[in-house]
């Protein structure tokens, strides 16, 4: 379980340095926003998961 979470969270990070870098390029600032917003929730659920292994250790 706890590799499928880290997964998404790589890969919510991923979309959002995409979404990023294309509203960058295309002068979208909403597109922008989200890419950083899906990229906070990626960092968030990392955390969450580096707070678990940390705790059963």
């Amino acid at each position: 379980m706890a590799a499928n979470e880290k997964t998404k969270a790589k890969t919510e990070q991923a979309k959002g340095k995409v979404k990023e870098a294309a509203g960058r390029t295309v002068g979208n600032e909403r597109l922008t926003a989200e890419g950083r917003s899906e990229q906070a929730l990626g960092d968030a659920r990392q955390a969450k998961e580096k707070t678990k292994d940390i705790s059963k250790h």
